[in-house]
C-alpha cells in the first residue's frame, strides 16, 4: 500500500526526532561519566577560603563613654538685703562682670543722713574720751569715768559701722566673677528684703555632667581625666570632681561631674559626648566590618586558630577610630577574619588568604 505524502512526512519527522534524542542521551551520559570520574579522581572537598589580618595585643587606655551636657559651675540669684526702690542697674544683662560689681543699686533715702549723724556722734565721743584721758592722767578723773567714756566711744563706733552697712546694702553686688545672665528688677522696682535682682552664673570653669549606667559606675574615680565633644564642635578637657554613690531612684544611674577650664565661656546647656578614662588594659584594633553576631545574637569576631579552624569570641567595643575599632575580649596576637566571616562556622576548617 502506498502512503500518502502527508503521512510519509510525519513518519520521517518522528524518526529524525527519535535519532536526535538518542544522540543527546548518549552525549550527556558521557559528560556525566567524565564529571563523576573527575570527582572520584580528586577524592577531596575544597576548603572555604577566608581573608584574615593578624592584629597584635597592645596596652590601651579604656574609656567610659556617656552622653551629657554642660552646666554652669555655680548659679546664684542675687537678692536684696534691705528694702528700697531700684535706682540704677549698671550691669548689662548677659555681660561678664567681676566679683563685687554692682548689679542693682537701691535708693539710699535717709540712710545717708543716719550715717552722717552717727559719724558726728563718733567725733563727739572721741573728743570726750580724749579729754577724760588727759584729766585721768593728771588725777582729776576717776578710772570708772574713763571706762565709761571708752564704752560711749565704742558704742558710737558701732553705730557708725551699722549705718555704713545699711548704706552698703543698697548696692546688690556680684558674689563672684561670672556672667550676669538675667535681670529680674528694673529701675523703679520696689524690692523687699529677699526679692531678686538677677541671676549670676559661673562658666569658667565649666561643669560637664552625665549619668553613668550601673555597669560602668564602678569604673570611675574622682580625679580621672576626661574630655567632652560638644554638639557645637568644641572639645573640652578636665577631670572628674564628683561621682555619685547613690543611684537616681527613677533611672538607676549615677551622676558624674567634670570640671573643665573654659576661658572662651562656652555656653551652659550644650549636649556633649563624654569620654572618661577608666584604666589601662589589653586591646586589639580590628576592622569595623569584622564584627558579627553569633546564633544567640552576641556581638563578637571570628578568628582563625593555629590549626586553621574557626573560633568565635565575644568582644566589647571601647573606642571607634578612622583606622578601625578597639575591642577587648581577644588574647594575644590573633588572626581576625575580615572577609568571609559570615559564611563560616565555629570549628570549621578554612584556607586562609592574606587580607588585601
Amino acid at each position: 500500500m502506498r502512503l500518502k505524502p502527508q503521512y510519509l512526512f510525519v513518519v520521517i519527522l518522528v524518526g529524525v526526532l527519535a535519532v536526535a534524542f538518542a544522540i543527546g542521551t548518549i552525549v550527556n551520559r558521557g559528560k556525566s561519566g567524565s564529571a563523576e570520574a573527575k570527582t572520584t579522581q580528586s577524592g577531596k572537598t575544597e576548603l572555604p577560603t577566608v581573608q584574615a589580618v593578624l592584629t597584635p595585643e597592645v596596652a590601651r587606655e579604656y574609656d567610659v563613654v556617656i552622653r551629657g551636657r554642660t552646666e554652669a559651675a555655680r548659679s546664684v540669684i542675687t537678692r536684696a538685703e534691705s528694702a528700697g526702690v531700684v535706682a540704677a542697674t549698671p550691669a548689662v544683662e548677659g555681660s561678664l562682670v567681676r566679683k563685687g560689681a554692682v548689679l542693682c543699686r537701691l535708693n539710699i533715702d535717709a540712710r545717708q543722713a543716719l550715717l552722717d549723724q552717727a559719724r558726728a556722734n563718733l567725733r563727739s565721743k572721741q573728743l570726750q574720751h580724749k579729754a577724760s584721758a588727759d584729766l585721768a592722767a593728771k588725777g582729776f578723773r576717776s578710772p570708772t569715768q574713763l571706762l565709761q567714756d571708752q564704752a560711749n566711744l565704742d558704742s558710737a563706733s558701732a553705730l557708725v559701722r551699722q549705718a555704713e552697712v545699711g548704706v552698703e546694702q543698697m548696692n546688690i553686688r556680684a558674689p563672684f566673677d561670672g556672667v550676669f545672665d538675667k535681670r529680674e528688677a528694673e529701675i523703679g522696682t520696689y524690692l523687699a528684703p529677699g526679692q531678686p535682682c538677677g541671676t549670676m552664673i559661673e562658666l569658667n570653669p565649666l561643669l560637664i555632667v552625665g549619668d553613668l549606667p550601673e555597669t560602668e559606675a564602678a569604673k570611675i574615680r574622682v580625679g580621672a581625666s576626661a574630655n567632652a565633644q560638644l554638639v557645637s564642635g568644641e572639645t573640652l578637657s578636665g577631670r572628674v570632681r564628683y561621682a555619685a554613690r547613690e543611684a537616681d531612684p527613677q533611672t538607676r544611674t549615677y551622676r558624674v561631674e567634670i570640671t573643665a577650664p573654659n576661658p572662651q565661656l562656652t555656653r551652659s546647656g550644650l549636649s556633649a559626648t563624654i569620654h572618661i578614662a577608666s584604666g589601662v588594659g589589653p586591646a586589639h584594633l580590628v576592622p569595623l566590618s569584622s564584627l558579627v553576631l553569633d546564633a544567640s545574637g552576641v556581638q563578637g569576631v571570628r578568628y582563625v586558630l593555629a590549626d586553621d579552624k574557626v573560633a568565635f569570641t565575644k568582644v566589647n567595643v571601647i573606642q571607634e577610630t578612622p583606622q578601625g575599632i578597639w575591642v577587648t575580649g581577644l588574647k594575644g596576637p590573633t588572626r581576625v577574619i575580615t572577609v568571609g566571616q559570615s559564611y563560616v562556622a565555629e570549628g570549621q576548617k578554612v584556607r586562609v588568604a592574606a587580607a588585601r
